[in-house]
């Protein structure tokens, strides 16, 4: 056997479910495709979560979008996160160019043109099925977490959320959260210091600064109601077919903080929510979060411990995390270590810094007698990469350098009236799109301080007018004495008594 047949076999073997599976494309062996060599994925292990790296124009993206749409025709839906606008095509069939074809039979199955049932999400001010959740569903320890407090300001913030839980006060959004803040530090000191102890009013203030910082990037939008269902995520078609939910983010790329708040609170609600599956066939949803270094970012210790606690535990709810970011770098080293489906696209070696960065990515991935892995990662075209994934036993597979089919949807943008279309048929868009402002703790707050003052006033008005009566008693008494003493005083003064005498004098003669 020679060496080309023998590389046949052994990817044929790797890459060889006994369950459902994608069928991403064929393996490469020096510039040469081999159909026969089919890299196909397990249905079964796609909750193992995994990461699409690789430089710019490499084709991470349309990786994503075949993932996605083959993910969708299999029953599972899908979300992605689309912060460069590039990924509302999966929703319309692809025109099926030529080019497709060509690709198709060096992988040796032919191109077929297919579209997604796909549902149009926002967290801002872009058209599509609105996503909020309320303050009280983030709860203290998250939202500690996001903000960056000190363990002091979490104490805080436990006790209001505990205080408002005692007194039925609804935390919904970030005015609600900001008026507790002033509340328990001015008109609400006493109860609270009588019934939790002393709030420090630097520390309330600290808080509230970080409140003000994450509004001005735009989270007064997400905080609120009504709160979005992550069970819709997983809706089907009438077919079958997994809805994929695009998540428009073209406008938060510099808002990273709104951006990891957002997600972070989306994959806790879903690690809650979700019952656990077990070992099942296939995934319950995937998730893809493009340009995935934004939620690293700024990320502070605690909260990328939450992060990484949640990517350990969530895919035993049947969800998979796919991170899609340049550079393996990008991703901390601990999430890394559980991504068991790894797509590599080339890297580019511009720098002595991206040379380096090319050798740590060559690391993660598995030592192979038929790949050179650093000079492979600098050799891949565009549509091509090195891939590793899990068997459905979970271990790793050999590496392939791999030539990746096309999309079966189309690879452009959909026109302004398109995406309009889309988002007015939505079926979601009237459950979510109502804007409600129920009575919370800023309102219940606003009129319990009123109540406190109208009566403080009242009160007030009632010692004044006391105040004014006793103080008027008081000068009627004082006149009425002056006056007595003045009389006893001339009564008893030497020269009306010798008046007095006189007279009596006078009359006796």
């Amino acid at each position: 056997m020679d060496k080309t047949q023998e590389f046949v076999e052994h990817i044929s073997q790797a890459y060889n479910p006994k369950g459902d599976y994608i069928h991403l494309g064929a393996a490469m062996l020096n510039g040469e495709t081999f159909a026969d060599a089919a890299v196909k994925i397990p249905l079964k292990t796609m909750n193992r979560h995994g990461l699409i790296a690789g430089a710019t124009g490499t084709g991470k993206s349309k990786t994503l979008q075949i993932l996605a749409e083959n993910l969708s025709q299999k029953g599972v839906p899908v979300l992605l996160m689309d912060v460069k606008g590039d990924l509302s095509g999966i929703a319309k069939e692809s025109a099926g160019e030529e080019f497709l074809h060509e690709r198709h039979k060096k992988l040796g199955f032919p191109f077929e043109s297919s579209k997604s049932p796909v549902e149009f999400l926002t967290i801002s001010e872009q058209d599509g099925v609105r996503l909020r959740a309320t303050v009280s569903e983030f709860g203290p320890i998250l939202l500690s977490r996001i903000l960056d407090v000190t363990p002091t300001q979490e104490g805080i913030l436990a006790i209001i959320f505990k205080y408002c839980d005692d007194h039925h006060l609804p935390l919904l959004d970030l005015k609600d959260l900001k008026k507790m803040l002033q509340y328990v530090t001015k008109e609400g000191k006493e109860t609270i210091e009588n019934e939790y102890g002393r709030i420090s009013s630097a520390s309330t203030g600290a808080i509230l600064r970080k409140i003000v910082a994450l509004e001005q990037q735009g989270a007064e939008r997400f905080f609120g109601e009504k709160s979005f269902e992550v069970t819709d995520l997983t809706r089907k078609d009438e077919k079958g077919h997994g809805y994929v939910n695009i998540m428009r983010l073209t406008d938060i790329q510099d808002k990273p903080k709104l951006f990891s708040t957002f997600m972070l609170s989306l994959l806790a609600e879903i690690y809650t929510t979700f019952p656990e599956e077990g070992d099942s066939d296939k995934p319950k949803l995937i998730l893809f979060i493009d340009e995935a270094h934004l939620i690293f970012k700024e990320a502070s210790g605690a909260l990328m411990d939450q992060i990484e606690s949640i990517v350990k535990l969530i895919r035993s709810k049947g969800v998979g995390l796919y991170f899609v970011t340049q550079n393996p770098t990008d991703v901390p080293s601990e999430v890394l270590g559980q991504l068991g489906l790894k797509i590599q696209h080339a890297l580019r070696a511009f720098t002595v810094k991206d040379r380096k960065a090319i050798k740590l990515s060559a690391e993660n991935y598995p030592i192979s007698k038929y790949y050179d892995t650093k000079n492979e990662l600098t050799s891949l075209g565009i549509g091509e990469a090195l891939v590793s994934a899990l068997d459905e036993k979970g271990r790793p597979s050999a590496l392939a350098a791999t030539m990746l089919r096309a999309p079966m949807s189309r690879m452009d943008i959909l026109t302004d009236t398109e995406l309009e279309e889309l988002v007015l048929q939505s079926k979601l868009r009237a459950k979510y799109n109502e804007e409600i402002d129920r009575e919370s703790a800023y309102e219940l707050l606003n009129k319990k301080i009123d109540e406190a003052e109208a009566k403080e006033a009242k009160e007030k008005a009632e010692a004044e007018a006391l105040e004014r009566e006793k103080a008027s008693s008081k000068t009627s008494r004082k006149t009425t004495n002056k006056t007595q003493g003045a009389v006893i005083k001339v009564l008893t003064s030497a020269t009306f008594i010798r008046g007095v005498m006189g007279v009596l004098n006078k009359l006796l003669k």
